[in-house]
């Protein structure tokens, strides 16, 4: 994050809450958009199989788990943006500046994510899902530099934590937040952040890994872009 943008987490962390809540409405209540539930299912098994064999590496399998369940998995997190709009001015006071500007990259990583699986999925339409399908939805529902920024806020969210888990009195800090924590309400950012940096403690240095996402995102993206035959196996 550029230090104009680390200097605003706190702003840039409720914009980024404010954006979902727009985005995902009342579907706590009414549901998911079954197109949209079809996309994500089909990324994440997507990203499954790019990244097999960091999951089944010791070193970088738990890192993997935590970007693919936690940055670009299914689950729904709309109870968990209300939760951290309401008690937004008590998380920005408690919290450890750095672990705002954590949570506040990776509330833009979500948000985008959103934004751009929605535009996916109205884009596809009646047609069935597969990888053309998909592919042409992808390159007719964004931009390059959308698609650019995606991976550049994933790599940014594995950089602060690599740079966060080396510094004793951050993670401290953090473990001493967790009654604070359930008590006001926060236990969803809680447990992000707390299996972020474990994760990240467990790998020992994230250069190799996130170098990894980064090369394989950008090419898949490049080739999505040219209207590669086989954008996922190239």
């Amino acid at each position: 994050m550029p230090p104009s943008e680390a200097l605003d987490a706190p702003a840039s962390l409720r914009r980024h809450l404010e954006q979902l809540r727009r985005l995902r409405g009342c579907e706590a209540q009414e549901g998911t958009p079954p197109r949209l539930v079809e996309v994500k299912a089909w990324q994440a098994a997507r990203l499954a199989r790019t990244y097999a064999d960091l999951a089944a590496d010791p070193r970088y399998g738990r890192a993997t788990e935590f970007f693919l369940n936690d940055l670009y998995g299914t689950k729904d997190f709309s109870h968990r943006d209300e939760a951290l709009l309401r008690i937004y001015p008590l998380l920005v006071r408690t919290l450890p500046d750095s672990a705002v500007e954590s949570a506040a990259l990776a509330i833009e990583v979500d948000a985008l994510s959103e934004e751009l699986d929605r535009r996916l999925a109205a884009r596809l339409g009646t047609q069935a899902l597969d990888e053309a399908s998909y592919a042409k939805a992808y390159r007719e529902s964004s931009t390059r530099a959308e698609r650019m920024r995606q991976i550049d806020l994933v790599d940014d969210v594995g950089r602060q934590l690599d740079r966060l888990v080396v510094k004793p009195l951050v993670y401290a800090t953090l473990k001493l937040m967790r009654r604070p924590a359930r008590l006001a309400g926060m236990e969803d950012l809680q447990s992000f952040l707390e299996r972020g940096f474990e994760a990240f403690r467990h790998m020992g240095g994230a250069e190799h890994f996130l170098e990894t996402i980064g090369a394989r995102e950008k090419g898949i993206l490049s080739r999505l872009f040219s209207g590669h035959p086989t954008p996922f196996s190239g």
